[in-house]
């Protein structure tokens, strides 16, 4: 199969949006989607398992695999700490005649779509206010008073590339923004 015939979903959103919560449930309602592993080089957070959430890499061996090329995407989303997209998961998941989902950061996602132009949709997950992001950011309980703003500093940033993605939802109620998510991709599974 051609490489523009092969589908890609990518979720993107700031950091606290909801994204990987809807990721999770679209991937319990189409059984034809295989959750793309990204590679990082930050410590892993409780309950996240190798192999299942992330590959965690240590920053030498991640440069060493930009540096052969075996990255679809990657990029230093924070200080020190790398993301990106193995060649060879997404690879995987095709021979498995699954569609991959790209739970990814926003230039990450504009980096995939310009490489695969055709077959490929994103949706960008807003929330609905920057005060309601600090509220679920402070939730995870994962966060340093430095990260925390680190965060924030970054989803106003990031918030400024959503014009880039054709399919905005706002995640206010989890509910509907799911319903939106499901109503999108089961179109796109089904041109």
């Amino acid at each position: 199969m051609e490489k523009k015939y092969k589908k890609i979903i990518l979720i993107t959103a700031p950091s606290g949006s909801g994204k990987t919560s809807i990721v999770n449930h679209l991937m319990k309602k189409f059984p034809q989607l295989s959750f793309s592993v990204s590679a990082t080089t930050r410590q892993p957070r409780k309950g996240e398992k190798e192999g299942v959430h992330y590959y965690f890499i240590s920053e030498p061996e991640f440069r060493e695999k930009i540096h052969n090329k075996e990255f679809l995407e990657w990029e230093m989303v924070y200080e020190g700490k790398y993301y990106g997209t193995l060649k060879s998961d997404i690879e995987r998941i095709w021979k498995e005649n699954k569609v991959p989902v790209l739970d990814i950061d926003v230039q990450g996602a504009i980096h995939v779509q310009q490489q695969y132009p055709v077959n490929t949709i994103a949706i960008f997950i807003q929330p609905p206010s920057t005060e309601e992001l600090k509220r679920r950011l402070k939730l995870r309980g994962s966060e340093t008073d430095q990260s925390l703003q680190a965060r924030l500093n970054k989803s106003g940033y990031e918030m400024t590339f959503k014009e880039h993605f054709e399919n905005i939802i706002i995640n206010e109620k989890f509910e509907n923004a799911c319903k939106e998510a499901d109503k999108i991709v089961g179109d796109f599974l089904n041109n």
